[in-house]
């Protein structure tokens, strides 16, 4: 079942760059289609969780809406593309940047800098009925130790969420229970140990889903080395 997407879903799909303010504040290009990373399951963390910052990591935030695929989908029609849509989660994508700025700048993937434990924290399942229109009514926001970082809402998409399925199912087949990540407004920043994340998922101004995640240093495991 789509709601057990955080035991079931075989792959979490991430869209890069989709709000133009956040790809501007990195200095990058806007992109002119989709284009999207993959994170491993094993990344998932629970409300109340604690992500783990490994040694020498800059960890930045990035709330995001999550799309949790509710049935097999392989090149959809945008048209159709919502009829194949589980329901919803909210969720931060944790990034190492300095990991990621080091690998980018020899042409290397950044998988590593997207996949360790903890770095991608999920809310519980929202049923698709609770949001008829992705594009409309939602807004994102992210708070460290309550002071307010990002605040967006899901109508400044560059692409909306018809037109990312129809992208990623034109080129890898989606299956219940993966989630799809749509990008992050503008505000991303560091976190560190010690530092509590707050987020929100609000439609039409009621909150919908909110997660607190704490943040401390990993213990073991990779060292970044510049």
């Amino acid at each position: 079942m789509a709601s057990a997407f955080r035991t079931n879903g075989k792959k979490i799909v991430a869209i890069g760059r989709n709000y133009a303010a956040h790809a501007l504040e990195l200095k990058n290009a806007i992109p002119t289609e989709p284009f999207f990373f993959l994170k491993p399951t094993t990344s998932y963390l629970s409300d109340q969780g604690t992500v783990q910052i490994p040694k020498g990591v800059e960890c930045h935030y990035e709330v995001e809406l999550g799309v949790v695929i509710g049935k097999l989908t392989k090149d959809v029609d945008r048209s159709h593309a919502l009829d194949h849509v589980g329901g919803y989660a909210l969720s931060i994508d944790m990034t190492a940047r300095n990991l990621q700025e080091k690998v980018k700048s020899k042409g290397l993937p950044w998988s590593s800098a997207k996949g360790f434990d903890t770095f991608n924290p999920v809310s519980d399942f929202i049923p698709k009925e609770t949001i008829p229109d992705p594009a409309r009514d939602l807004r994102l926001w992210l708070k460290v130790n309550d002071q307010l970082r990002q605040d967006g809402k899901t109508d400044e998409m560059i692409f909306d969420v018809p037109t990312l399925i129809e992208h990623v199912s034109s080129i890898m087949t989606l299956e219940e229970g993966d989630l799809l990540l749509t990008g992050t407004p503008s505000g991303v920043g560091r976190v560190v140990a010690g530092d509590v994340m707050t987020a929100g998922l609000e439609h039409g101004g009621k909150l919908l889903k909110q997660l607190r995640i704490n943040v401390a240093d990993r213990v073991g495991g990779y060292e970044f080395k510049p």
